[in-house]
């Protein structure tokens, strides 16, 4: 949770949308409370969203087809949904960040 006064450490993978010159225009207006981590260029092992993306295809889209996008998010939103209300089943995958 966001505390007023209190610096936010930001850690981004290399999405090219995370470089634009808008998106660092912004984090250098920002810069009294935001530090920026890049994390290095293809190591998604540092990355702890992969490690959420793995069990998402795991126990939500793997080998699956979706005949619309609305069945698509909701299958994402069951999927999401329960980590978090079960932190539990996902700490395994959250050990090495932790």
């Amino acid at each position: 949770m966001f505390e007023k006064n209190k610096k936010v450490y930001f850690v981004q993978d290399n999405a090219s949308y995370h470089k634009s010159p808008e998106t660092w225009k912004w984090f250098k207006e920002n810069r009294k409370w935001i530090e920026v981590h890049n994390l290095p260029p293809y190591c998604p092992e540092l990355n702890a969203a992969e490690a959420l993306w793995k069990v998402t295809r795991k126990s939500g889209t793997h080998n699956k087809h979706f005949e619309s996008e609305e069945q698509l998010i909701s299958t994402l939103d069951a999927v999401l949904g329960n980590m978090y209300e079960n932190p539990s089943e996902i700490s395994g995958y959250m050990a090495p960040f932790l």
